[in-house]
């Protein structure tokens, strides 16, 4: 119940959620019935959709820019920055909700294209039914990794390798959702267990590079302390590496 207290008080993730359902309902009542084959399709899009965000999107090279580097500390970096802080662990809204209707519109319209009679029942199957389900699985295992809970096999895995990523080399395992490493191994980002046993920690790890005490940073810290509940001996602990 904790987690689950935790993950829907998170607007942008109640919100997805209850698309997600609203898109099941949808399918039941009135889709034709091929179109739930469809839904795997829609959990094998979003798994390369979680690794091309994460890596070229939120791991972008810190803009020059206050009001840029805010936005993207605020999708990302800050989480590296304060990996527990419940607040930082979700995708927020302004990002999830535009990629959802942006790859709704782009499913329906080339199926539409296509000359396809249920273009839109094809587009819900693999969106908002299949795309968004893996969604909330990527931000329940996610925020379980960061979490010091009991957890289940699959769940210490999922930890495991993200714990990598945050505490090791920022520029590996950029997967987080069960089944996402094979796509970490077929783009040459996953750490193999030899490898590992003599890779370095990176420098300035949880800052993604920059130095803790960067002018853009501490501007950050400073906009969203309060927000997310940062204390002033957390922001004076991070600025400190």
């Amino acid at each position: 119940m904790t987690r689950l207290k935790i993950m829907f008080s998170h607007a942008g993730v109640a919100l997805m959620g209850g698309v997600c359902v609203l898109a099941f309902i949808a399918m039941a009542l009135a889709a034709p019935l091929w179109a739930w084959a469809l839904v795997p399709f829609g959990i094998g899009a979003q798994m390369l959709n979680e690794y091309n965000l994460h890596r070229y999107i939120f791991h972008l090279p810190p803009p020059r820019q206050q009001w840029m580097f805010n936005l993207l500390y605020r999708a990302h970096y800050g989480h590296h920055d304060f990996p527990t802080n419940h607040g930082l662990f979700f995708v927020p809204m302004w990002v999830a909700l535009p990629m959802l209707v942006g790859n709704f519109c782009i499913v329906w319209g080339l199926m539409a294209l296509l000359g396809l009679g249920a273009a839109f029942w094809i587009a819900v199957a693999i969106v908002p039914a299949g795309g968004v389900l893996t969604f909330m699985g990527y931000e329940w295992f996610h925020m379980t990794a960061h979490l010091a809970v009991p957890k289940n096999r699959i769940e210490r895995h999922v930890s495991t390798l993200h714990n990598q990523h945050h505490f090791r080399d920022f520029s590996k395992w950029f997967h987080v959702s069960p089944g996402g490493q094979v796509i970490d191994r077929m783009m040459g980002t996953d750490i193999d267990r030899e490898a590992l046993k003599s890779q370095q920690r990176m420098e300035f790890i949880r800052t993604l590079g920059m130095a803790p005490d960067d002018a853009r940073l501490v501007a950050a810290r400073a906009k969203f302390a309060e927000k997310y509940g940062l204390t002033k001996a957390e922001v004076a602990r991070a600025a400190m590496g």
